[in-house]
């Protein structure tokens, strides 16, 4: 399955009640960072140009969730003028949105003044009514998250509300008072609804769930079991070898030398099952903050604290950013 409709096998796995075995596309790497994160920084763009017409620039906008979604959705807003707040439960994801320049705030304290909001959890009821009746006028309302079910749309078909069609897909919604929001493809998911999809995006997600459907139909009898399972690091590797020709790119090939020092074969896997690719802005901020901290420390201390302090700074974001083991 793709999407973050996955969790609801993981329950039947847990409760005993799924019938066959089942294939875990959303989480793999080939997914979430590409189709995740760089499908959903163009998509958005071009979702909220095609029914709206809004200019980005100054705009304030709240993402609610800061996965590899939010990620490539605020980046994108941002890139183009926006004032971007983030709202987040993880504090993993929310301290990588401190780090990526972002306000963090909740909901409740920005939802007057913002002039978009866009979901992107995979949860449901992240915006309530309580939240719908206090937008400001004009507020453009959306989801990239998950279903219909992140904005509560249901309370809004309510006999004091009325909803005006402006086009398709655009739904003003219109309190008694005059106020009214603008709704986008009636809370579905605006980059499946109201706009296209690169082709080399869904070429390197089709070619997972290939290769998936191929892993699964070779398996010899009982590898699978009535489970949910992932594709091996090796398989995503080599989709996305696949793709790399499409920028002339040409790939380093370890040394014997160098991959029995590393422990790995020249072929891969390259990486651990625990490894997680850290987002696409992290580095530079990191370089960004690590000059302003050494600068900051030399007026104060001499080179073997600065070294020290740094040293400690740099391993501490690095847990915590890239979720690797820095002693390993």
């Amino acid at each position: 399955p793709l999407g973050n409709g996955v969790w609801k096998l993981y329950q039947l796995s847990k409760a005993g009640r799924l019938c066959v075995p089942a294939m875990n596309i959303n989480d793999s790497v080939t997914k979430q960072k590409f189709d995740n994160l760089y499908c959903c920084r163009e998509s958005i763009l071009d979702g909220l140009k095609r029914l709206t017409d809004v200019m980005f620039g100054g705009k304030q906008v709240v993402v609610c969730g800061y996965g590899e979604v939010g990620k490539g959705c605020s980046a994108a807003l941002k890139a183009m003028g926006s004032i971007v707040y983030i709202t987040e439960v993880d504090p993993i994801c929310a301290l990588q949105a401190c780090m990526d320049c972002f306000r963090l705030v909740k909901l409740n304290d920005v939802i007057r003044q913002v002039d978009m909001v866009i979901t992107c959890t995979g949860n449901k009821n992240v915006v309530g009514r309580d939240y719908l009746d206090r937008m400001k006028n004009g507020c453009i309302v959306c989801n990239m998250g998950h279903s219909n079910t992140e904005i509560d749309v249901a309370s809004l078909r309510s006999p004091e509300l009325t909803w005006e069609r402006v086009r398709s897909q655009v739904d003003h919604v219109i309190w008694p008072d005059g106020k009214r929001i603008i709704l986008l493809a009636e809370g579905h998911l605006l980059n499946l609804s109201c706009s296209t999809v690169p082709t080399f995006i869904l070429s390197i997600t089709a070619t997972t769930q290939v290769y998936y459907f191929y892993n699964l139909y070779n398996a010899p009898e009982g590898r699978y079991n009535k489970d949910v399972y992932l594709l091996p690091k090796k398989m995503d590797e080599f989709v996305a070898g696949l793709h790399l020709p499409t920028f002339d790119a040409h790939l380093t090939e370890l040394t014997d030398e160098q991959a029995k020092y590393l422990g790995l074969t020249k072929t891969g896997p390259f990486k651990p099952n625990y490894y997680r690719w850290g987002n696409t802005h992290t580095h530079s901020h990191l370089k960004h903050i690590m000059h302003i901290y050494t600068v900051k420390a030399g007026m104060n201390m001499n080179s073997n604290v600065i070294w020290r302090s740094s040293m400690f700074l740099w391993l501490t974001v690095r847990v915590f950013i890239a979720g690797t083991n820095p002693w390993k």
